[in-house]
């Protein structure tokens, strides 16, 4: 199936999905399941990564096992392959007992193809030793990221299913997840298969999600007015705490919006029944803590709004993956503030857990913080942390809306040194205090006080340093050990850097107080506009994206905002004038000055 799938898998494809051939990644996953081998797949959300286990469950025939973490989506599965013909049931204790037990003689009679059941039922010795019986031909692990100590949603009766590969040895495993870093996917393939397993990641973008981040200034208006742009339109905004979800819930109702609140805090039939509202009703509007949202198949969710910081990268993108499954365009905002960014380190510091995975969930954390301030294009900075290279997207806000930066390619290479002199092991607030001369207990025991790059940097605050390291970070100068002590390294590009090839570029608004929105200086100029020049400002934004792709470039390299404000005030007329607008300097002038004001000349006279 690595070339051409067979006429039986073919039919079953056409027959019982109506597909005509498989997505990226899943012939490779099913070729390997029949062979008999173990497999981790890890694809973006609504890749198909059912049919990796479906189609060989229905190729082998007999019993393949699904295991899944909630009851609704075990029963939203069995009901979508029961309309497909297929023969699909599931043992959870949300059902009478009488009806689990009808489920059961049904699967001994071999009426049933897959059975879903929870890793807590599966993995007693009486249903082991039932199943074991039955010689099951597959065993799948859905939503394989709770297996890892390391993922977001690590879930200790996950850890059981290790098991699995000893009581059935020769029965191939299929672990399949939309969210997992490196360090995940290693875990999860020692824990569950020793090693020994075939892991397939197709990638991790979903290029139909508008990407966009904004500092908290007033999270209700900033939430009231996101969400008014997509009246009557399916979207989850997802809140920290369970008051909160009532909150948002009651300003979007008063607005006009259907909105429902969802937390754990509520009765399990409230829960369920809101959950098949916001299902089966347009435009409905859920406000819900991360208890929501995981296998919901809903593919017309327009929209994802974070009124708070989630926990890492990885709880990020599984939460937005929720939205445009069908393909079809959807966008995400989150807001962060630093209240959010304390209230995320207490919550890792008060986690019953060792001392070794509070440190790796403290450097996830950074680096979320690093894809919140990134200078240049979210996309790519959010697949970076995924082991994924990408070219700017031209789709984030920071594509369409770039913000104001600043050449700091010597500061840059003032923290490379320090990183690169201190043996690329220390973390971000250690270089920090060196690259600013503090004398500390570790800049005295390592030495460190006696570099040369020991108080290079004294002329900017501790502030600024932090910042300046985390976007390093963001666009790939550096690295961060996670796996290890969180300490950083030189990436490839930021090695060249240190040797005078290539530029960095520091975003300085996000070293602004909580509460002040970035970029506020230039929304305001922008709203001072007359209408007019507003809407001239819109067509040079998109001159300047065209003239951006056509170079790959990101847009800022263009003109920044300001400037096009600027020019869209003046108007100028001919090249002299153009040459007035700020940030216009005399290359910018040879090389855009005529494709500009052909477009101002034509707006004008339209």
């Amino acid at each position: 199936m690595s070339g051409e799938p067979d006429q039986e898998t073919i039919l079953i494809l056409r027959d019982r999905f109506g597909f005509d051939g498989f997505r990226p990644g899943q012939g490779e996953a099913i070729d390997a399941l029949l062979a008999g081998r173990n497999m981790l797949a890890v694809m973006p959300t609504g890749s198909g990564k059912s049919l990796i286990y479906q189609v060989p469950a229905l190729l082998t025939g007999g019993l393949s096992i699904v295991v899944s973490p909630l009851v609704a989506l075990m029963q939203d599965q069995v009901a979508a392959l029961s309309l497909n013909g297929i023969a699909a049931a599931t043992i959870n204790s949300s059902i009478p007992r009488e009806a689990n037990v009808d489920t059961w003689r049904r699967v001994q009679a071999g009426k049933v193809t897959l059975l879903y059941m929870s890793p807590e039922r599966l993995m007693t010795g009486q249903m082991l030793t039932a199943v074991g019986k039955l010689a099951p031909k597959l065993f799948a692990i859905d939503e394989a990221h709770c297996i890892s100590q390391w993922g977001p949603a690590f879930r200790p009766e996950y850890a059981e299913l290790a098991k699995l590969r000893d009581i059935f040895p020769g029965v191939p495993i299929a672990a399949l997840t939309a969210t997992a870093d490196q360090i995940t996917r290693d875990d999860i393939a020692a824990r569950l298969f020793d090693g020994d397993a075939e892991i397939i990641v197709t990638g991790f973008d979903r290029p139909n999600l508008t990407l966009a981040v904004e500092m908290k200034k007033s999270w209700k208006k900033q939430m009231v007015d996101f969400v008014a742009a997509h009246r009557d339109e399916a979207g989850i905004v997802y809140c920290l705490s369970r008051k909160k979800t009532e909150e948002a819930a009651g300003l979007l109702r008063d607005e006009g919006h259907k909105a429902l609140a969802y937390h754990a805090g509520m009765e399990a039939g409230t829960r369920n029944s809101v959950q098949d509202r916001f299902m089966t009703e347009p435009g409905t509007v859920i406000t819900a803590t991360i208890a929501f949202g995981m296998g919901i198949d809903k593919p017309d969710i327009r929209y994802v709004f974070h009124t708070d910081l989630p926990g890492s990268p990885e709880a990020y993108y599984q939460e937005i993956g929720r939205a445009g499954r069908d393909g079809l365009p959807a966008e995400t905002m989150m807001l962060y503030g630093l209240d959010d960014i304390r209230m995320r380190r207490t919550f890792i510091e008060q986690e019953d857990s060792p001392d070794d995975r509070k440190r790796r969930e403290h450097k996830r954390l950074d680096a979320l913080l690093a894809y919140c301030e990134a200078p240049e294009c979210r996309r790519r900075m959010l697949l970076h942390y995924f082991g994924e290279a990408a070219e700017a997207c031209g789709r984030c806000d920071l594509c369409l809306n770039p913000v104001e930066t600043v050449d700091a390619t010597e500061d840059g290479q003032k923290a490379l040194s320090a990183v690169y002199r201190t043996g690329q092991r220390w973390g971000a607030a250690h270089i920090a205090n060196v690259l600013m001369g503090k004398n500390t207990d570790k800049t005295a025991s390592s030495g460190h006080d006696r570099l040369p790059t020991f108080g290079v940097g004294a002329d900017r605050t501790l502030q600024e340093w932090n910042a300046m390291i985390r976007q390093l970070v963001a666009s790939g100068f550096l690295r961060i050990d996670i796996q290890g002590y969180g300490g950083l390294g030189l990436a490839e590009k930021g090695m060249a850097l240190l040797k005078g090839e290539g530029e960095f570029r520091f975003r300085p608004d996000t070293v602004q107080k909580a509460g002040r929105q970035p970029r506020g200086k230039n929304r305001a100029q922008a709203e001072a506009l007359d209408p007019q020049a507003q809407e001239l400002l819109l067509e040079l934004k998109k001159l300047r994206l065209h003239l951006a792709q056509e170079r790959e470039v990101p847009a800022y390299v263009i003109f920044s905002d300001k400037t096009l404000i600027d020019m869209a005030a003046r108007r100028p007329a001919n090249r002299e004038a153009f040459a007035e607008v700020f940030g216009v300097g005399q290359a910018k002038l040879e090389q855009f000055a005529d494709i500009f004001l052909e477009a101002i000349a034509g707006y004008e006279g339209g």
